[in-house]
């Protein structure tokens, strides 16, 4: 009992300079791609499709080959299957993304769910809820879809 006070203490008042250099950018791009494991499950139903826009996307942003691609999907994977909920991505992307970072996010996001051609209302609502959690304008959400909508 006394060690997890002396945790939260030595966790809650570390000042939030000293928090934000400890976040690394594999955190954040392991919760980047928790996320985009998420919607890809969403409709119980992991594409062929989805899978390669996801590991094109990945490899793209972040400057990765296939190998290391694969490994980071792995361990965001885990990370997605431990989790409670989706806060804990979705706060470390919104403290550490621009918001031109998160639109270019939730583009990829849209080309994910829009890769299979078929949009489920699990994914649209899915879509809708980690923007908002992104802290995204309604706006930023519609342009970003725009771009992937096909006649849906």
């Amino acid at each position: 009992m006394l060690e997890s006070i002396k945790n939260f203490f030595a966790t809650s008042m570390t000042p939030s300079s000293e928090k934000e250099a400890s976040t690394g950018a594999e955190d954040i791009r392991l919760a980047a791609c928790a996320l985009l494991l998420e919607l890809a499950n969403a409709d119980d139903e992991f594409t062929d499709d989805e899978r390669q826009h996801m590991e094109s996307a990945v490899r793209r942003q972040f400057g990765l080959d296939a190998t290391e691609a694969e490994q980071l999907l792995e361990l965001a994977q885990k990370e997605r299957e431990e989790a409670v909920d989706l806060w804990q991505f979705t706060n470390l992307v919104a403290k550490n993304y621009s918001t031109g970072q998160k639109m270019v996010l939730a583009e990829i996001m849209w080309g994910l769910v829009y890769s299979d051609g078929n949009l489920a209302s699990k994914e649209d609502y899915l879509m809708r809820k980690i923007c908002n959690l992104l802290r995204l304008e309604p706006g930023y959400l519609a342009e970003a879809r725009q771009r992937f909508n096909v006649g849906s």
